[in-house]
């Protein structure tokens, strides 16, 4: 199949969506699939206001259609709501061809978060956005039936996977962790404000807070939080490693639709403690973690897991089984169909 794979989130992002994109990309072609990437470094591109990590790409839907034109796929998947997602989205409207999406973000509450917008604003721009494909992928049954609510019922699952051969639970700890008071409680990913970092920094439970990773937020915590030890981006063994050697890892987020970090934390064998929102609630079991609106209280709690149950469970999580129901969701277009639409634009 020839997949054309329209997204705003791509290297040299670090997150969960790029982490995803680029390992069900991989699968796919392992399998034989051809995948083109349409991405922002493509384009000419502008940092995002307040996050400039995040380039926007200048890109209509005239240059993105040529370029999926191009190619010529069986299916088209746009991944994001931004600049490219909509150019691309607009240009398969006016071409009658159909298209897949995905909720990879919970988008409202993290505008809402950014930006103090009430969240009711935002939903009617993601109704729109979303309404016009022929499937939506969502991660979880918390984030579908919330959807749902919304109107957007036209909904196909699409779960995650976890790398085994890299996030391994019997790899050395970093220096660091030597010399830290235990527990060691670890958070990944980007540090910025929709990811609620202050919450598990400002938590009371004894022991040693580690931050891993990078984002906007990242001075202002450091000021905030002293006494926390902030090891900047890690990846690779790197990142195992701190997962590995942590006693505990902490999701403070409340925004995110699955989130990737909880399995790779669990694939090394680490417990998990979250707030009970979409994504952990969906993610974890009574075995591997703990959820509790007083994080203290979900910390206390994970620490008493069994790390064989969360090795068992994090191990549960295949990129095979998550890119066979990604290209299972796909919506290819009717062979004369898709000429059609394609003829005028690769003539």
């Amino acid at each position: 199949m020839r997949i054309a794979l329209v997204t705003d989130a791509w290297e040299p992002q670090v997150n969960g969506v790029v982490r995803t994109l680029g390992s069900v990309t991989a699968q796919l072609r392992g399998e034989g699939h051809q995948v083109e990437l349409i991405a922002p470094d493509q384009f000419r591109s502008i940092p995002c206001p307040t996050y400039p990590e995040i380039r926007l790409a200048l890109a209509g839907p005239r240059s993105v259609g040529k370029r999926i034109a191009r190619f010529s796929p069986d299916a088209i998947h746009i991944a994001t709501e931004g600049p490219l997602g909509w150019a691309a989205r607009r240009w398969c409207l006016r071409r009658k061809l159909p298209f897949t999406t995905a909720y990879h973000t919970q988008f409202p509450q993290y505008v809402a978060r950014r930006t103090g917008l009430p969240v009711e604003w935002i939903w009617p721009i993601i109704r729109h956005f979303h309404r016009p494909s022929a499937a939506i992928m969502v991660a979880t049954d918390t984030i579908a039936r919330e959807l749902e609510e919304q109107g957007l019922t036209h909904l196909r699952h699409w779960s995650r996977g976890v790398d085994i051969a890299t996030f391994q639970p019997d790899l050395p700890p970093p220096d660091l962790y030597f010399a830290l008071e235990r527990p060691i409680q670890l958070y990944v990913g980007r540090v910025a404000v929709e990811k609620n970092i202050e919450a598990f920094l400002a938590s009371r439970h004894p022991g040693s807070k580690v931050v891993v990773g990078d984002g906007p937020a990242l001075e202002s915590l450091k000021a905030r939080f002293p006494d926390a030890h902030f090891l900047g981006r890690r990846s690779g063994e790197a990142l195992a490693a701190c997962y590995a050697g942590a006693d505990v890892f902490v999701f403070p987020s409340r925004t995110d639709t699955f989130g990737l970090v909880m399995i790779e934390a669990l694939a090394c064998g680490t417990p998990v403690a979250a707030y009970p929102v979409a994504g952990p609630l969906d993610v974890l079991s009574a075995e591997s973690g703990a959820m509790d609106e007083d994080l203290d209280a979900a910390i206390a709690a994970a620490l008493t897991r069994e790390r064989a149950d969360c090795l068992r469970h994090g191990r549960s999580f295949s990129w095979e089984a998550s890119a066979r129901q990604f290209r299972e969701a796909l919506c290819p277009a009717p062979p004369e169909a898709a000429r059609r639409a394609l003829e005028p634009l690769t003539a």
